[in-house]
């Protein structure tokens, strides 16, 4: 290992350091299930707004925007960059308030499964189970695909064996996650932010600088037809551009929908310690979101200028950070803290997914169905169990590093944005939302990605869009449809809309 890769490799083990010092010391103010899972509805107005959107991002921030503008120019990474702010804004706006106060009005409840079951209140506990069933089933490739990130990390950068950089990434983020729950993982996620951010910003200019200058930048991708276009997008096989049409836009804003099912940036609005912090955190949110998206795209436009003939677009910002290093001591040092940013902002929505998986098994399975009468105690203690377990499952699925990160990420987005988002928004805003309605929605939303993906997309020309649009359209008429063929709601389900729609304290 040369002198740079240990320098590298240092900084980085620094902060894994940090972070599993965060989570020992948080672990002491878990007294409750609600303390574990929710953070006892404690979170302040930064740390809600900066956990939600870490634990949003992952590596595709660092990664996968800045490769595919380095590839492909503006046009698909603009359209999604685009769709992912309106969505982050969107869910801020209309989502976060009215969950805030439902989930408290809906018997205090600290999962989505648990405020799915106890807003309509099943007592069959049907959709808790299959809304817990489908965390599981996309949360753990999802999770995977985290671990699978860090390893390439690693291996790329150190020359670390990948699975063996994999298993330690792993173990740090399960240590940390299963011992301090929900408040270390928020916390940590606020300075995995912070850090992402400070990596932008930095590799953005010092990029510019290697450039020549931003005439250089633009002078270059001038050279490539489309490169700068939004209706265009250049085509790397051929050196020509081609048309970024209609149904292509509207597929890639669609990503924005997912927002609206993520379990893990709807546990944030949940969490706040006080709903009217809501608008700050909205406002901090969307800042970061828009900065954040922008400068990854930047930075693969400009990586285009400094550096030629990559063989893998994505790791363009490693290569920038490394060439930030160069041979000074300090610079590299700061180098690796900067590549500690890709590390974070895999962490960050790796801890998240297992939290959220672990819940949906303690809370949801375990207690819910299996053993009414479980103390807090015992709950905590399987949903750190269940940690551990989902992760070791995870590492097998990553233990292969051909699998690819981003295709795993882009159909688990969709999952969650096509099985919860439409169920969450009418159980939200619509009054006369069923049971029936909601399990349908959810239902058909889960069955639709499978089908699109594998089925109907492969059929090419209009077909060929994201499946989370199609998925979350047909969710959504199931709901209507069927809540308007069952029984109105009873009187009690009323009122509880009623009060929340109200807006009188509730607290």
């Amino acid at each position: 290992m040369s002198g740079e890769q240990i320098i590298l490799m240092v900084s980085m083990s620094v902060y894994m350091v940090a972070v599993l010092i965060i989570g020992i010391v948080y672990a002491q103010r878990n007294k409750t299930t609600d303390d574990f899972f929710l953070g006892g509805r404690r979170l302040g107005p930064l740390v809600t707004a900066m956990s939600a959107e870490a634990s949003d991002m992952s590596s595709y921030l660092l990664m996968g925007v800045p490769g595919v503008a380095y590839l492909t120019g503006f046009a698909d990474a603009g359209w999604t960059a685009i769709g992912l702010i309106l969505g982050t804004y969107l869910n801020w706006l209309f989502v976060a308030k009215r969950l805030r106060r439902y989930t408290v009005v809906a018997n205090n409840s600290i999962t989505l499964p648990d405020f799915f079951s106890n807003r309509f209140h099943d007592k069959s506990k049907i959709l808790m189970s299959i809304s817990a069933l489908i965390i599981l089933i996309f949360f753990i490739p999802y999770t995977a695909s985290g671990f699978a990130a860090c390893g390439k990390l690693f291996e790329s950068l150190l020359g670390i064996n990948y699975q063996v950089a994999m298993l330690v990434s792993a173990l740090v983020v399960v240590l940390y996650t299963a011992i301090g729950g929900f408040l270390a993982e928020s916390v940590t996620d606020l300075i995995q932010g912070l850090l992402m951010s400070v990596a932008l910003v930095v590799i953005l200019f010092f990029g510019i600088s290697a450039a020549g200058g931003i005439d250089s930048v633009v002078d270059n991708a001038n050279l490539m037809p489309g490169f700068l276009s939004m209706v265009r997008s250049f085509v790397p096989e051929t050196g020509k551009s081609a048309p970024y049409g209609f149904i292509t836009i509207i597929s890639t804003l669609a990503w924005g929908l997912g927002y609206f099912g993520m379990p893990h940036v709807l546990l944030r609005f949940m969490a706040i310690r006080k709903e009217n912090k809501l608008k700050t955190s909205r406002r901090i949110a969307t800042v970061w979101v828009v900065i954040s998206l922008f400068s990854a795209l930047l930075i693969g436009i400009i990586g285009a200028a400094v550096v030629k003939n990559i063989d893998d677009p994505e790791t363009i910002f490693i290569v920038l950070a490394r060439k930030l290093g160069g041979n000074s001591f300090i610079l590299l040092v700061f180098a690796g803290i900067i590549l500690a940013g890709i590390l974070a902002a895999t962490m960050s929505t790796s801890d998240s997914q297992l939290l959220v998986a672990s819940s949906s098994v303690s809370q949801n399975f375990f207690k819910g169905i299996v053993y009414k009468n479980a103390d807090n105690r015992l709950i905590m203690w399987v949903s750190r169990a269940t940690v551990v377990v989902i992760a070791i499952i995870g590492a097998i699925i990553a233990l292969n590093p051909n699998n690819s990160v981003f295709e795993v990420v882009s159909f688990a987005w969709a999952g969650f944005g096509a099985a919860f988002g439409p169920v969450v928004l009418f159980a939200l805003f619509w009054k006369r939302t069923t049971l029936w309605g909601a399990f349908a929605g959810m239902l058909s939303g889960s069955v639709m990605i499978f089908v699109w993906k594998f089925l109907v997309r492969k059929l090419g020309g209009v077909f060929d869009i994201y499946e989370l649009l199609p998925a979350f359209i047909i969710a959504s008429l199931a709901i209507f449809v069927v809540s308007l063929m069952c029984k109105q709601p009873s009187k009690e389900i009323m009122d509880e809309f009623d009060l929340v729609v109200s807006g009188k304290p509730i607290e």
